[in-house]
């Protein structure tokens, strides 16, 4: 029996342009991480979470094609992974509407992010709440919604993440207690911290950030911009000739991110031999040209043609309401939000947990493609069919209803070994042939 795999999820801010810091301490190791045996990798823009922080619309516009084509170029294969914009799968604000009814307040009032900005509000005397919108205050919501629509079993985070992945599995346990029924719709998603995953520093030896103005561009200005900025590294006063410091050095940090073990230790006996800063900067913008010019080509290729972009996103979107929409059904079903003739029948049927879990259900969905369609689930909760798709869903639950009224042991299978459920004109579902009593006791009772 083959091993189920393990769902990774990473979300991707697109609220400014990738730099050299985003592609060692992210991009690649999560790229890398994607190609290894068991792995179902999802990676996606989170456009609506840089709603958050950034009010300029062409500048997000412009981030979301930048991010989108960074992650192609540097090797992200969209066929084998789940990539996609946060925005194209509605199901997630929806689910996040509905995380948001169960979850405390109170929970959110312990989040970093919003407790610093009341602690600043507060050293400027102004009210606590000041410049606090929702989307900051509740981004944790959505965040758990990101990765609970699609039941991932790891996330990939930085330390200053670990508070939301928490927040994630709090919310994720109090959805399953109020209507799980004894299941769990939701698996508690696992932190995952990589501690080998290299944090660059910057220019000045800090973090590699654009709070710090001290980054070096991925792709952005092509070489010269490589040059101009590895240039800048701020270095020690010692001369060519002088041993230097390769552990004090951030600039033989740098190099070591993008050179072999070999290149490193060759290296690190240039510098404490003498080796001239200049030199040393010359050698570091060739290890990383030698790494990032061949992607730099594709990059510039995929921005010129956005349309590439926007196929290969609408694809990532509709593999991933796949998921989505089946499980946006069952979590409606699940809170109450099902077909009024369902709520009936249910009713009628009594009020104890026992009896409305003992029966067979319908659930309508809307799929991929924005059209209508209906599973049947026997009493178990084994699916013993899927509608075919139809534009009008009064059409399909007017034809749906009527098979639960229909005598179907006269029907014969088709060569291909299934019986088509068709009246009117009009074929509801296809099924296999020795399914078919099942199919016939479901419907007796939906």
């Amino acid at each position: 029996m083959s091993t189920p795999a393990t769902r990774v999820l990473t979300g991707i801010t697109t609220s400014g342009t990738p730099h050299l810091g985003n592609y060692a301490g992210a991009i690649r190791p999560a790229i890398q991480a994607s190609t290894e045996p068991g792995v179902d990798a999802f990676f996606f823009l989170a456009d609506y979470h840089a709603l958050i922080k950034c009010d300029d619309p062409a500048r997000i516009a412009r981030s979301r094609l930048e991010i989108a084509a960074t992650w192609v170029a540097a090797g992200l294969d969209t066929e084998r992974t789940t990539f996609y914009r946060q925005s194209d799968v509605p199901e997630i604000p929806e689910l996040c509407w509905m995380l948001s009814c169960v979850t405390a307040k109170g929970l959110m009032n312990r989040a970093h992010a919003y407790k610093a900005s009341v602690d600043v509000n507060t050293a400027k005397g102004v009210e606590p709440d000041d410049g606090v919108t929702m989307g900051l205050f509740s981004y944790p919501v959505l965040m758990a919604a990101d990765i609970l629509m699609f039941n991932a079993h790891r996330v990939p985070v930085g330390r200053d993440q670990i508070q939301h992945l928490e927040m994630a599995r709090d919310i994720a346990q109090r959805f399953n207690h109020l209507y799980g029924r004894g299941e769990d719709l939701f698996v508690l998603p696992e932190v995952q911290i990589d501690e080998a995953v290299a944090t660059l520093p910057g220019l000045d030896g800090r973090k590699m950030s654009k709070s710090y103005d001290n980054t070096i561009p991925l792709f952005e200005g092509g070489s010269k911009a490589l040059k101009s900025a590895v240039a800048r590294i701020v270095t020690d006063s010692r001369l060519p000739g002088e041993p230097k410091d390769a552990e004090g050095s951030h600039l033989f940090t740098l190099y070591q991110a993008f050179a072999t073990h070999e290149q490193s230790a060759d290296f690190r006996a240039a510098l404490e031999g003498g080796l001239g800063w200049g030199e040393a900067k010359q050698a570091l913008c060739e290890q990383i040209e030698a790494q990032i010019g061949p992607m730099r080509d594709r990059y510039a290729d995929l921005v010129a043609h956005p349309e590439r972009i926007e196929d290969i996103l609408r694809d990532g979107a509709a593999k991933a309401r796949r998921i989505a929409i089946p499980m946006m059904a069952r979590l409606r079903e699940a809170v109450g939000l099902r077909m009024v003739s369902k709520t009936a029948a249910a009713g009628s049927a009594g009020t104890s947990g026992a009896a409305r879990a003992g029966r067979a259900r319908m659930v309508s969905f809307r799929d991929e493609d924005g059209r209508f369609r209906q599973r049947l689930f026997a009493a178990d909760g084994t699916e013993l069919l899927l509608s075919e798709p139809f534009g009008d869903p009064k059409v399909l639950n007017a034809l749906g209803r009527s098979f639960a009224a229909r005598d179907l042991s006269d029907l014969v299978p088709g060569s291909d070994g299934h019986v088509e459920l068709a009246a009117d004109g009009l074929c509801w579902a296809r099924v296999p042939a020795d399914r078919l009593d099942a199919v016939r006791e479901a419907l007796a009772q939906v």
